[in-house]
């Protein structure tokens, strides 16, 4: 995994490079300069012809700008540099990259900021935009020139790549400064930043693409963070290899307890996902009379009529027999459809205290726990947990969805720690956390997985990873991860707008190919990015 630090680890990490390994800082410039114009092509395409307005202030973080300019003229783009700032306030090393691109380009490519009327008309009459105003040091409200420059960026409507960070982003808590620049893409250098996958950070962003800029690894490596990125080269590592003498006992067998009158769709998907990413063997525990709708809807994995409330829920009567069912599986789900009829909530609340073995609570088992989170302490093995905001906002004393969101990495970490189990906190950028402090975020997902039953393929893809034997840690990573990554594959095929859970089973096995193929940049990435 990837180290995500905050701006003063990145600001040290610079220092360290600096005058440790002697490297100046205009080569760093030089570097990330280099990327960003990379990166812009790879997504934005070939820049030859194309009107680019690359925005400086007066930090490094313009000089990276100026830097970005000249390279772009190189490649025969029409480039004009737009300073907010008068040029004799330009930091040192920013001085030097302006000179740099004047030698070349001569002044009459560089406007020096005079009114928002001038910059809206340089801006508009431009293809792409480069953000470059301000850096990761940022830490007070944007105002006066700075502050006009970012709403003329934002008004245009055009593709803008932000340099490091989106201008008045803070880049710890990624709360806006006052004003903040709406990125199309956001080229980062070392190590991503915190605020990049926090608050508004997550939409001000876009895409964000990771530049090394030659720190040397020693330094990384001596960077204490207990908050990582997950990536395609790690996210492999945690998947289970298939042998030729394979057969279907060899990848487990996982148990799901789910489904009501009218939620058995729930419990059909979680199934399905199970089998999906890999399970063997996949059995069903289901009240009685929806057990005949359930079975027509799967073809590949079991079911098991249980006994039900006249309300057609799961009964306590069930108990024993749900004991039984969790002893014969790998691992074991809970939760999807089974509805909160107060019935239910007692079996799911006895259930819990029966856990030994690998297992996710979500959706109705986690909604059963609701003031009762006492009981997780009695679970031989920690489970996974895989709330919504709404879900941890009940599981949390004096909680909301809004103070949630408003700290998600901070509410996940606490409460695996105090709670002793793994968190999987859903929403844009889901946050992985274990009990010991260490997270992950998961960068892939989109819009459209915001609709009915995606979490319930979550939580199959989790039991399902879990059966095949997976550590509850690497499960909960890899699949929120192939779980983003297949609703990224879906959205490609078919839109965000109307994109449903299904299309998202069945983009899995493309999920996971694609993982297998992921090479491998380290053979011990692995191990030495790991927190552990």
């Amino acid at each position: 995994m990837t180290k995500i630090i905050t701006a003063a680890q990145m600001q040290a990490l610079d220092r360290r490079t600096i005058f440790e390994a002697r490297i100046p800082a205009t080569t760093l410039m030089e570097r990330a300069g280099s990327g960003v114009v990379s990166c812009l092509e790879q997504r934005l395409g070939p820049v030859r012809g194309k009107r680019i307005t690359v925005v400086c202030g007066k930090g490094n973080n313009g000089g990276d700008g100026f830097v970005v300019a000249r390279l772009l003229r190189r490649r025969h783009a029409n480039v004009r540099v737009l300073v907010v700032t008068p040029t004799s306030e330009l930091s040192r090393d920013a001085a030097t990259m302006y000179k740099q691109f004047v030698r070349g380009a001569g002044k009459s490519s560089v406007y020096l900021y005079a009114s928002k009327a001038q910059a809206q008309a340089l801006l508009q009459d431009s293809d792409i935009l480069i953000d470059a105003l301000l850096g990761t040091g940022l830490s007070a409200t944007v105002t006066g020139r700075y502050a006009e420059a970012i709403d003329c960026i934002n008004e245009t409507g055009r593709p803008v790549v932000a340099v490091d960070l989106p201008s008045g982003l803070h880049a710890d808590t990624g709360a806006i400064l006052g004003r903040a620049i709406r990125a199309s893409l956001t080229v980062t250098f070392g190590l991503p930043k915190l605020g990049l996958y926090q608050n508004d950070g997550i939409d001000l962003a876009g895409e964000v693409a990771l530049v090394d800029i030659g720190i040397p690894p020693a330094y990384i490596d001596a960077v204490q963070s207990r908050t990582t990125l997950l990536t395609p080269h790690v996210v492999r590592t945690y998947l289970p290899k298939r042998q030729p003498s394979s057969h279907k006992g060899t990848f487990g067998h996982a148990g799901i307890i789910a489904g009501s009158v009218g939620k058995t769709g729930a419990a059909a998907m979680a199934a399905q996902a199970a089998l999906r990413v890999g399970a063997g063997l996949v059995t069903v525990a289901i009240p009685t009379s929806v057990n005949d709708v359930l079975e027509a809807k799967l073809l590949e994995a079991m079911t098991i009529p249980m006994p039900e409330t006249k309300a057609r829920t799961l009964a306590r009567t069930a108990f024993d027999r749900l004991v039984g069912f969790m002893e014969a599986r790998t691992a074991i789900a809970i939760g999807p459809g089974l509805s909160t009829h107060p019935e239910t909530v007692e079996l799911v609340r006895a259930l819990t205290k029966q856990l030994d073995r690998p297992a996710v609570l979500d959706a109705d088992a986690l909604n059963a726990l609701t003031g009762r989170t006492a009981l997780l302490a009695a679970c031989k093995t920690p489970p996974i947990i895989t709330p919504h905001p709404g879900e941890m906002a009940r599981l949390e004393a004096d909680a909301t969805p809004q103070t949630v969101n408003s700290d998600r990495i901070g509410t996940a970490t606490r409460f695996a720690r105090e709670r002793g189990l793994f968190v999987v906190l859903k929403g844009a950028r889901t946050v992985v956390a274990r009990p010991d402090g260490v997270v992950a975020i998961c960068p892939t997902g989109n819009p459209g997985m915001a609709t009915a039953g995606t979490g319930d393929v979550l939580t199959g893809m989790i039991v399902g990873l879990l059966a095949q034997g997976v550590s509850s840690w690497e499960a909960a990573c890899a699949a929120t991860y192939l779980h983003g990554v297949a609703g990224d594959l879906a959205s490609a095929r078919k839109g965000q707008a109307g994109l449903i859970s299904s299309d998202v089973i069945e983009e899995i096995p493309c999920a996971l190919k694609l993982m297998h193929q992921a090479p491998s940049n380290d053979a011990n990435e692995k191990m030495r990015n790991d927190p552990m």
